[in-house]
């Protein structure tokens, strides 16, 4: 038994693993665990060897025996960590299925997590992408443990990893299809992979599957979702590699930090479906233009809703759509607002659709859009409001921000209002923070609103500024808060702790200067930066380990110069300075600096001669330590020798100070290069503001120009109307005369002679024979009632109307009943045909019994009867 113990363990390891015994299958696999763990780097033989001989992996993964699979998956991790990327990519097209198969079902709990452990070294070694291809054909496995185990498996790699690492979409098409498994293990693991996706995704993962679910389903996963709903913001528990070594990167850099780790935290999740492109420039109506200009409202919108139809896919391939934007433009402007509300969403479904290709129309659209901001019906606002958000999606912060701060300081208190909600959500859907400069622009702007008159606005303007604290931090805000109040402030505090943005500003602008001061700092090398230092140049040019020692104790500086003569003690520095070629070369410069700014050589020489009190500053303390022993003796000597041996060291001073000269020119100019542009910025703003405003001027005086013309018109229909209305009284009364003068006309051809009118009516009303044996004549009686015979009758002849028609006819003397009712008929037949009213015709009729009563009066007929 030893023996044979002896002969499988020196069997090579490739062997052991395809040995039939399973006990020697599985030493084999602990013994290749082993080596695994004690190789050094994956260029071992015996990690090269399985590198290359990368099919035998299947095997071993696939073991048919359980305890010699479970020692299998272990050797497989152990080899993955060691054979790294090379490792991984060699081997995964051939283990992968076959773990999942065989390895995740197992009944073996540690044999099931090994196998866990192995895919999420697959994922972690190289990019997640092919182990979800590998196990995608595993979820329609005719096995339901399987499937219950990939999706199981799944779970756990995106909880690890999260679905800004690992992409969701391709789980996400084929959730519908694993909810519909007879199979009730199956569904539950999918819905715990459908609420793992909840955590990441939020509602975003919906329009991916959501519609394809029963009923049922939804409701079971909308309670599963309220669970999880309120959990804060998962984050990364396990890197990849390549994330790994980028913040180890970070780590390491002199910056320092978890950038990288905030970086990835705010990934963007790409849910958006692939759609294939559709052109609809060939589906649009030919008399689109012509329509839109047409007089009628109605048609107006007919065309625009057919341009809604045509536009209405998720991707629309390129073209040019020039005119169609300015149609929208121009409709922005309509009076009819079912007209600008269809035209928005037109703009919205376009700028969806051609997504970053939309950026070129963007300057068409965007200020008609935000001018018509001013309805005040919340429908038509909402519409622009989700266009401008589509528009902004397909561009960019930078590129609308002009925009947005002109229309901040919009006159129209509506304008303004909802200008200020569009840059909030501008803000809060943004992952590109705003610079610097665009931060004091937007903190200035936002700051105004808080001043203003409305609690609505001012609100707005806190939360713009809460939002930017948010995405800029405390270092950056500060500045733009310190001079509000602290109501302000909490304010704002509130609405910076309840913002939720994607972008983070990360100051990438400072390690720069770290790295010019680098190259800054080497120039005076460490001989060059005090005094001294330029006197001890020459020997690290012989030697150069002494020169580190030299520059930090002084007082071994001081005795060399004293080591020499007295008498040349000035003269030996000048003497050991222009020894050597090199730094004869030196000097050149250093007169042509000198001459070239003769101030600074004024100030070069005095640190050895009288140490001013600016010589601290550019030579310190060593070279006032060289310079105070020899000062006794030199004073003799001409000015000549000291600025001879200091050449080299106001050489160094030279260079020091007009690098620091340079530095602050570079200072000041980025200084002034900065109020430039703010400057530029505010006069373009300004401009923009007075167009605006000359552009609403003109609007105006349009306007009121119309009204005066519609009032003008509205005058003249009057005046017209008057005119028309006395002509016509001015008819009416020529009528009336006329009909006046016709009845009495008709009444003085109809009326009896008025001779004896009198007997004649009180005959008639006493006794009828006696007006005919009267013997008055009929002129005396006319003449006495001439008045009376000019009054119109009674159209009917009644009374006496009816006796003087029959005098009339008869010229007087006795009248018979007969004659006298021909006559009667006769008269009033003329009179109704020469009356044109009833009414005026009684009234005649009265006026005449009026007049016939006074008459009697008069002749006193009525008492000779009595």
């Amino acid at each position: 038994m030893a023996d044979q113990e002896e002969d499988f363990s020196s069997l090579p390891l490739p062997d052991r693993f395809q040995h039939k015994n399973w006990k020697v299958r599985k030493e084999g696999y602990e013994a290749a665990a082993k080596a695994f763990g004690l190789a050094a780097s994956e260029s071992d033989p015996v990690v090269r060897e399985f590198i290359q001989d990368a099919g035998i992996w299947k095997g071993v993964v696939g073991d048919s025996n359980v305890a010699a699979q479970q020692e299998g998956l272990g050797a497989l991790c152990a080899f993955l960590e060691i054979a790294g990327t090379q490792g991984c990519t060699r081997t995964r097209n051939n283990t992968i299925a076959t773990i999942a198969e065989k390895g995740l079902p197992s009944t073996r709990p540690a044999a099931k997590q090994k196998a866990l452990e192995a895919l999420m070294l697959y994922v972690e070694l190289d990019k997640p992408e092919p182990v979800i291809e590998e196990l995608l054909p595993l979820l329609s496995h005719k096995q339901p443990k399987v499937i219950a185990a990939t999706l199981d498996a799944l779970t756990q790699m995106y909880h690890a990893f999260g679905c800004k690492t690992m992409e969701p979409k391709p789980l996400l098409k084929v959730l519908p299809k694993v909810y519909g498994h007879a199979d009730k293990n199956v569904r539950a693991k999918a819905q715990e992979l459908t609420v793992e996706f909840y955590r990441w995704l939020k509602e975003a993962m919906k329009p991916l599957f959501w519609n394809d679910l029963k009923p049922v389903q939804q409701q079971d996963l909308d309670k599963m979702f309220e669970k999880v709903k309120d959990e804060p913001p998962p984050k990364q528990e396990r890197l990849l590699r390549s994330q790994q070594a980028a913040r180890e990167a970070a780590v390491a850099a002199p910056s320092g930090g978890d950038e990288y780790g905030e970086e990835e935290e705010e990934a963007a999740i790409d849910l958006e479906p692939e759609y294939e492109a559709v052109d609809v420039m060939s589906k649009i109506p030919k008399d689109y233009s012509e329509r839109l200009a047409s007089s009628k409202w109605k048609d107006r919108k007919e065309a625009l809703d057919e341009v809604h139809k045509v536009l209405d896919f998720p991707k629309i391939a390129e073209g040019s759509f020039d005119e169609l934007v300015r149609g929208f433009a121009k409709s922005m402007k309509d009076a009819n607002i079912a007209v600008v509300t269809t035209a928005a969403n037109c703009v919205e479904l376009l700028a969806k659709g051609l997504k970053r290709s939309f950026a070129k129309y963007r300057s068409n659209i965007m200020n008609p859009m935000m001018e018509r901001l001013k309805e005040k019906k919340q429908s038509v606002t909402d519409a622009i409001g989700a266009a401008l958000d589509a528009v902004f999606a397909s561009t960019g912060f930078q590129d609308c921000l002009e925009e947005i701060l002109e229309f901040l300081k919009h006159k129209n208190p509506q304008v303004k209002l909802e200008t200020t909600r569009f840059l909030i959500r501008c803000l809060k859907t943004t992952r590109e923070a705003p610079s610097p400069a665009e931060v004091k622009t937007i903190a200035d702007a936002s700051t105004k609103l808080l001043t203003e008159s409305q609690e609505v606005q001012r609100s707005a303007g806190a939360e713009v500024l809460g939002t930017l604290w948010k995405i800029m931090g405390d270092r950056m805000m500060n500045a733009h808060l310190d001079g509000l109040d602290e109501i302000r402030k909490t304010k704002i505090k509130e609405y910076y702790e309840a913002a939720e943005v994607r972008a983070k500003y990360k100051p990438k602008a400072a390690p720069p200067p770290k790295a010019a001061a680098a190259p800054a700092g080497k120039r005076p090398m460490p001989g060059k930066r005090p005094a001294p230092g330029g006197v001890k140049k020459p020997a690290p040019a012989a030697a150069a380990p002494p020169p580190p020692p030299q520059e930090e104790p002084t007082a071994p500086l001081a005795p060399k110069p004293t080591s020499r003569p007295g008498a040349s003690k000035l003269a030996a520095p000048k003497s050991g300075l222009a020894g050597p070629s090199r730094l004869g070369g030196l000097k050149k410069p250093g007169a042509g600096l000198a001459a070239a700014s003769p101030r600074k050589n004024v100030v070069s020489p005095p640190p050895e001669e009288a140490a001013p009190p600016p010589q601290p500053k550019l030579g310190l303390t060593p070279g006032r330590g060289l310079a105070g022993r020899p000062l006794g003796k030199p004073l003799a000597e001409p000015a000549p020798a000291p600025a001879a041996a200091q050449a080299p060291t106001g050489l160094s001073l030279v260079e020091r100070a007009e690098l620091d000269e340079l530095r602050a020119e570079v200072e000041r100019l980025r200084r002034q290069n900065e109020e430039v542009r703010a400057d530029r910025t505010k006069l373009t703003s300004q401009i923009h503001e007075l167009q605006n405003q000359n552009a609403q001027l003109i609007e105006d005086h349009t306007r009121d120009v119309l009204s005066i013309k519609a009032k003008e018109t509205q005058l003249v229909r009057a005046r017209s109307d008057y005119e028309a209305a006395e002509q016509t009284v001015q008819n009416q009364r020529r009528e009336v005369d006329r009909l006046k003068r016709e009845l009495s006309r008709q009444v003085r051809a109809s009326s009896p002679p008025p001779t004896d009118l009198a007997d004649q009516i009180y005959n008639d009303s006493t006794a009828p024979a006696r007006f005919g044996d009267s013997g008055y004549g009929s002129t005396g009686v006319y003449g006495r009632n001439r008045t009376f015979a000019t009054q119109p009758t009674s159209p009917s002849g009644e009374g006496a109307g009816s006796t003087m028609s029959s005098m009339s006819s008869r010229g007087g003397g006795t009248i018979s009943p007969a004659e006298n009712g021909a006559t009667g008929f006769s008269g009033s037949q003329q009179a109704s045909a020469g009356a044109e009213s009833w009414k005026r015709a009684a009234e005649v009729t009265q006026n005449l019994k009026q007049r016939i009563e006074m008459m009697k009066a008069k002749q006193g007929i009525g008492r000779s009867q009595q």
